[in-house]
């Protein structure tokens, strides 16, 4: 992972310096650290099957409300949840 570069003799700071960029840039050591930066851990199984409840128990809610008439036809699958309960009449 560590890129090392060796003065050769007579060569300048700038030479020096620019054949280091070039071997960082080969190696690939930015690209690397960028890459992980961002990383996201994987969901558990157990993650997965609460969200999917949660989908489910919105989905039937959403339906329900619907079917009663406190929900109009027209609203948008991914707006009704958590916080956005604007569309209910009360």
């Amino acid at each position: 992972m560590a890129v090392e570069v060796k003065r050769k003799q007579n060569e300048s700071v700038e030479g020096l310096l620019r054949r280091f960029q070039q071997r960082v840039l080969q190696s690939r050591v930015i690209f690397r650290a960028k890459a992980t930066q961002y990383h996201i851990k994987p969901k558990t199984k157990r993650q997965i099957k609460e969200s999917a409840l949660r989908r489910k128990y919105l989905k039937e809610k959403r339906a329900y409300l619907q079917k009663i008439g406190k929900l109009p036809e027209d609203v948008p699958a991914g707006s009704f949840g958590a916080g956005r309960n604007q569309y209910i009449k009360r």
